[in-house]
């Protein structure tokens, strides 16, 4: 069996990490055997949906690297939901009720009273042709709801084992609203069948909506896909992530210099028993996938972690590829300044400042003028790649300074910053001139 996989987000505002970790791992999944993604855009609700929100759900996965290769919008297959409802109401498994929120509510709350489960009781299964004749005179329009059998739907999930849900302690789901909107549920199973997908991947906050929806798929006369259902996300206190992920849109972490690969490497490794490293592609990310890997404990999401794997991608980042990147931002000083200062920068926009500590200007930092006149004094005529040694061997015979009392006065003079990258490497990038002007504390 060729595996076919999707994701299926609503475009209603900005793709963040909890989205992208189910898109991540189902792409991972499929890729990593060879198989299928599909691209769903659930856009049933045409007043929330935008083009915009669309828009930008692709720029996002194209800019991590999640390309598809099927892409479909909810939004034009109603007619493919409406024969699905017909042929449930024909077989009595979709029912209309009548019942107000409010009356819900009250019903829920006596239940609760008695020690009842709050699940609906079906009151509108006894309702005679008559009286809902009556009801909709009143003005009143059905929402219809998924007769469920009640009974124990087990499947064999990829992330969890065995799981078992008793749709007996559950209401009839609502798969149509009164204004005629279908609800998630029937339009996903409709188009996972149509689709011919084999495996649903999500969080496992979905597992109760697995067992009605299972139910679902055989009313449809339907094979039942595979399922996986992962631990969710916790902040790195084990605070639920889910009420800051509006901070966490990958939009912003474009713009805020990480790179995809660091993304994708954080969110396909966490939770998992991989060494959190960054990968070096995508495709070697998929090819070490495996639930097998994946922890029943919710998967913590550390901002450090990640900005310790957005280092690691930078730093791999050979000159080819940064070049144009380089060019981009204005700095692209040749390869050997890329090669001396990537491994000091956490984000690539970094490499600006390293630009500015050789191109300047730059402020020295000249806290002994006695110290910095004697290292002009004995400033080699040719700075190259000896020269470093040299000469801060040439100003320790001449002032006694040694350690941290000799290098970073030099390094405060030239750089204007207490760290950076090694210094034999930068000062032949930075040249003779301006050293000479810094050490004579001129900005340059």
């Amino acid at each position: 069996m060729s595996v076919k996989v999707r994701f299926a987000p609503s475009p209603t505002g900005k793709l963040h990490v909890g989205n992208v970790r189910t898109a991540l791992v189902n792409w991972l999944f499929a890729k990593g055997q060879g198989g299928s993604f599909v691209l769903r855009i659930d856009d049933t609700d045409l007043v929330r949906s935008t083009q915009e929100s669309e828009d930008n759900i692709e720029i996002d996965l194209k800019w991590l690297g999640l390309t598809w290769d099927e892409r479909y919008n909810q939004s034009k297959r109603f007619d493919r939901y409406e024969e699905a409802a017909a042929k449930l109401k024909a077989e009595g498994r979709l029912y209309p009720c009548y019942e107000t929120a409010d009356e819900l509510d009250r019903r829920r709350k006596v239940q609760l009273s008695r020690g009842l489960p709050p699940i609906y009781d079906r009151a509108a299964l006894s309702l005679t042709e008559a009286e809902k004749a009556a009801l909709e005179a009143e003005g009143r329009r059905p929402h219809w709801r998924f007769k469920l059998e009640g009974k124990r739907v087990a499947w064999e999930d990829l992330a969890r084992g065995h799981a078992e849900v008793d749709t007996a302690s559950m209401s009839d789901p609502v798969l149509i609203r009164e204004d005629g909107l279908f609800l998630y549920t029937l339009p996903s199973v409709v188009d996972d069948i149509d689709m011919e997908i084999t495996h649903i991947i999500r969080g496992e906050d979905h597992v109760t909506n697995t067992g009605a929806q299972i139910e679902i798929f055989e009313a449809l006369g339907a094979k039942v896909p595979g399922f996986a259902h992962m631990p969710l996300l916790v902040d790195a206190d084990g605070t639920a992530l889910s009420k800051r992920l509006g901070s966490l849109a990958i939009m912003d972490m474009r713009a805020d210099g990480y790179e995809p690969i660091a993304i994708t490497s954080h969110l396909g490794k966490i939770g998992t028993s991989d060494n959190l490293e960054v990968a070096a592609s995508l495709q070697d990310l998929g090819e070490a996938f495996a639930f097998s890997k994946m922890g029943r404990s919710p998967a913590r999401y550390d901002t450090a972690d990640l900005d310790r794997l957005n280092a690691q991608a930078v730093h791999a980042i050979d000159y080819a590829a940064a070049k144009p990147r380089l060019e981009a931002l204005g700095v692209d000083l040749g390869e050997t300044f890329w090669n001396t200062v990537k491994g000091n920068l956490s984000k690539f926009g970094d490499v600006v400042e390293m630009a500015k500590i050789v191109m300047g200007p730059v402020a020295p930092v000249i806290e002994d003028a006695a110290f910095a006149a004697a290292a002009l004094d004995l400033l080699p005529e040719t700075i190259d790649a000896e020269a470093w040694s040299a000469w801060t061997a040439a100003v320790k015979d001449k002032t006694g300074a040694k350690g941290k009392g000799l290098f970073m006065p030099l390094r405060l003079i030239l750089t204007g910053q207490a760290h950076g990258p090694d210094m034999a490497a930068m000062i032949p990038l930075i040249g003779r001139e301006r050293m000479v002007q810094r050490l004579k504390g001129e900005t340059a």
